[in-house]
C-alpha cells in the first residue's frame, strides 16, 4: 500500500475517510478514542498544505437524515483536538459538500455530514454504490483512507472511491495493518488469545481459525456460557446461544486434538437478575443456580486468566469478560486488562467494548502495545478475510 508519504497534497483537495464512529450522549461525545486517533494523519496532511476533507459515518441511520446521527458535535471536537476550525458541511455530497470544499484553504480542515445519510453509501447494488462514489470523489483530487473500523465493509466511501482518485492509506491504517500481521505472520510464543463479549455466532469464524495458530484460548463474558452449557454444566439464566451447542463441542474437541490450551471460567458472579444493583454471589461456574445469571468471571477465574498470561509473549484481547458498565460486574474485564499491562509481551486490545473498558475503567492506554480502533475489521483479518477496504488501497 502506498502511505501518505507516496501522494503530493500541497494545495490539493485530499478526501480523507476516517472512523469517527463515536458514541453520544445527545450532543456530548463520551468517547473521543477514534477521533485522537485520526489526528496524526488529519495534521499531517494538512500540516503538508493540503486542503483536507474528512468523511465518516456515525451510528446506523440507514440512509436517512437523521438529526440525532449529525456529524455536528464530532467536527466541534475535531477542531477543539486539532486547534483550528474545523468547517462542516450540512450535507454529504450535495451542494454544500462542494462549496466547503472549493472554499478551503492550504492547511484548513473540513468534515462532510454523515456517510451514511446517503442510500447509496452501503447500498449492496454495485451501480447505486459506484454513483454516489463518483458524487464523493468529485470532491477531491486524492484520496486516503484511514478509517480501519470500516475497512471490512463493501462500502462506497470504504470500496469504490479509492479506485476513483489517486490513492494512499493513512497512518492509522497502516499501523493497524503492521499490528496484524504480527499476529498471523511472525508470532512470538506462547500465544495467547483472550476472548469475550456476548456471542459465540459473532466470533464463530476467528475461534475457528485461532485455534490452528495460538497456544491458549480463554473464553470469557456471555459467550463463556454456551461453552459451560456444551460440556453439560448448567448455565441458569445466563446468556446461552442453544443453536450454537454442536459447533462448541467442535472447538472444544479441536482444542483438545490440537494441544491448545481452551480455558473457559472456574467461577462467576451469579447475580438474581440483570441489573446494576443486582444481588450476587460468586459461585462455582459447573454450579449456576438455576435461578442466577452469570454477569462476570469470579475472583478465582481472575487469578487464573492472569496466571495464563503471566509468561505470554504476545496476547490479543477482543470483547470484555462481564457487564463492565455496571460497576459491581466490572471486575473481571479489569483484571484482564491489568494482567495484560504487567505481561512481558506484545498486547493488542482488539477495539469494540475492549477498547472503550481500557478508557471507561481509566485504564492507562500506554500500558498495551497496541488499541485497535476497528473491533470488527481485526477480528474478521485474524479470520483470514479478505477485506475490501484494504484490498482496494492495495491497488
Amino acid at each position: 500500500m502506498r502511505t501518505i508519504d507516496d501522494l503530493d497534497v500541497k494545495g490539493r483537495r485530499v478526501l480523507v475517510r476516517a472512523d469517527l464512529n463515536v458514541p453520544l450522549d445527545g450532543e456530548t461525545i463520551t468517547d473521543d478514542g477514534r477521533i485522537r486517533a485520526s489526528l496524526p494523519t488529519i495534521k499531517a496532511l494538512a500540516g503538508n498544505g493540503a486542503k483536507v476533507i474528512v468523511c465518516a459515518h456515525l451510528g446506523r441511520p440507514k440512509g436517512q437524515v437523521k438529526p440525532e446521527f449529525s456529524l455536528r458535535p464530532v467536527a466541534r471536537r475535531l477542531g477543539e483536538l486539532l486547534g483550528q476550525d474545523v468547517a462542516f458541511a450540512a450535507d454529504v455530497a450535495g451542494d454544500g459538500a462542494r462549496a466547503t470544499a472549493e472554499g478551503l484553504q492550504e492547511g484548513q480542515v473540513a468534515l462532510l455530514e454523515n456517510l451514511r445519510f446517503e442510500p447509496g453509501e452501503t447500498a449492496k447494488d454495485d451501480a447505486e454504490r459506484r454513483a454516489f462514489a463518483e458524487r464523493l470523489a468529485g470532491l477531491a483530487e486524492l484520496y486516503v483512507g484511514d478509517g480501519f473500523g470500516a475497512v471490512h465493509r463493501k462500502h462506497a466511501s470504504v470500496y469504490d472511491v479509492p479506485a476513483l482518485l489517486p490513492h494512499a492509506a493513512g497512518g492509522l491504517i497502516t499501523a493497524e495493518v503492521e499490528v496484524l500481521r504480527k499476529l498471523t505472520e511472525d508470532t512470538e510464543r506462547p500465544y495467547v488469545v483472550v476472548l469475550g463479549g456476548a456471542k459465540v455466532s459473532d466470533k464463530l469464524g476467528v475461534i475457528a481459525n485461532l485455534l490452528t495458530r495460538v497456544d491458549r484460548l480463554l473464553i470469557g463474558g456471555g459467550m463463556a456460557y454456551t461453552f459451560l452449557k456444551a460440556q453439560g454444566h448448567e448455565v441458569g439464566g445466563s446468556l446461552l446461544q442453544e443453536d450454537q451447542l454442536d459447533q462448541v463441542r467442535g472447538f472444544l474437541s479441536e482444542a483438545r486434538e490440537r494441544g491448545v490450551d481452551l480455558v473457559l471460567p472456574v467461577d462467576v458472579l451469579a447475580a438474581t437478575h440483570f441489573d446494576a444493583d443486582a444481588p450476587f454471589d460468586a459461585v462455582p461456574a459447573t454450579e449456576i443456580p438455576a435461578d442466577r445469571q452469570g454477569l462476570d468471571i469470579g475472583p478465582r477465574t481472575r487469578e487464573l486468566f492472569a496466571a495464563k498470561l503471566a509468561d505470554a509473549k504476545t496476547v490479543f484481547w477482543n470483547g470484555p469478560m462481564g457487564v463492565f458498565e455496571f460497576d459491581a460486574f466490572a471486575g473481571g474485564t479489569r483484571a484482564v486488562a491489568e494482567a495484560l499491562i504487567a505481561a512481558d509481551a506484545f498486547t493488542v486490545v482488539g477495539g469494540g467494548d475492549s477498547a472503550a473498558a481500557v478508557r471507561r475503567l481509566g485504564l492507562p492506554e500506554d500500558g498495551f502495545s497496541h488499541i485497535s480502533t476497528g473491533g470488527g475489521a481485526s477480528l474478521e483479518y485474524l479470520e483470514g478475510k479478505t477485506l475490501p477496504g484494504l484490498a482496494a488501497l492495495e491497488d
